[in-house]
């Protein structure tokens, strides 16, 4: 069944720190918000799917995110780990919309 989603403005980009996160809290679970150096946005559950740690922890270098606790290192486009590790956390659609985050959450 499709869910249609709802845009739900969680503040200026300028509140997340380049190459940093932010933690939003929702209805079904925490979501990890990344901002890269270039200024592109990412929302991933706010869990690796190796033993679920607290991706809004780890270091964001590119477009992945190395986990705090074992260093997995996320894809942060589709949340995928990398290299040899096996494993995916969910994805949370985010855009930029005149300097604001906004996430696609289910309505």
């Amino acid at each position: 069944m499709h869910h249609p989603l709802e845009w739900k403005d969680i503040g200026p980009l300028s509140e997340i720190p380049v190459q940093g996160a932010r933690r939003v809290e929702h209805k079904e679970g925490r979501i990890a918000v990344f901002r890269t150096v270039d200024d592109q946005v990412f929302a991933l559950r706010d869990e690796c799917p190796h033993k679920k740690g607290p991706l809004s922890e780890g270091i964001v270098h590119g477009h992945a995110v190395t986990c705090p606790l074992h260093n997995w290192v996320i894809d942060l486009a589709t949340g995928f780990a990398t290299g040899a590790d096996e494993g995916c956390t969910g994805r949370i659609p985010a855009r930029l919309v005149d300097g604001r985050v906004q996430l696609g959450l289910v309505a």
